[in-house]
């Protein structure tokens, strides 16, 4: 008797867990699916930004991961009203040159905004002029880690920041 009472039990805990097991699952299930994944939050995310922000206002920089000067760039441009996606890139350098930065002009990451390329901590009030005025160029520079600039010590004095297309290179702004 006590062998049919204890196989009975067994029978019966082992049913008893299958029957949480699947209700447990179904719910997770259920659960996961009304929940939207990380990407698809990004993505949302990255949509009613692009619905939201004009593009003269939608900024991507390319940086090196290691480089303070690029995060404090894009800190100040958001504070200037841009909305800054941040990509980390050893190579930004390549990319620059590729999209036709000159060598020589090469700034300390690469931005795109509205169809322009903006090489170095270019002044925000360069880019906006850049983005109003849609002048026939690939993009304009800021050379090197001028102390002066925005992202190293502030804006102050002037800064010469130079318009390329091509092999074409000419002063954008001297201010």
């Amino acid at each position: 008797m006590n062998r049919k009472l204890l196989t009975g039990t067994a029978l019966a805990l082992v049913a008893a867990s299958a029957i949480g097991i699947a209700t447990f699952t179904t719910a997770e299930t259920d659960v996961v699916a009304d929940m939207p994944s990380e990407a698809t939050e990004a993505t949302e995310a990255t949509e009613a930004t692009e619905a939201t922000v004009p593009a003269a206002r939608q900024m991507t920089i390319w940086r090196d991961p290691n480089c303070g000067c690029c995060d404090a760039y894009a800190d100040y441009m958001e504070e200037n009203g841009y909305h800054v996606t941040r990509i980390d890139e050893r190579d930004f350098d390549k990319r620059s040159v590729e999209v036709g930065v000159p060598e020589q002009g090469l700034g300390c990451h690469l931005a795109q905004v509205d169809g322009y390329y903006v090489s170095g901590l270019v002044p925000a009030e360069i880019v906006a002029r850049l983005t109003e005025e849609r002048p026939e160029i690939t993009g304009i520079t800021l050379p090197g880690m001028p102390m002066n600039a925005p992202g190293m010590g502030g804006k102050s004095g002037t800064l010469k920041t130079y318009a390329f297309s091509g092999d074409e290179i000419t002063v954008f702004s001297d201010e």
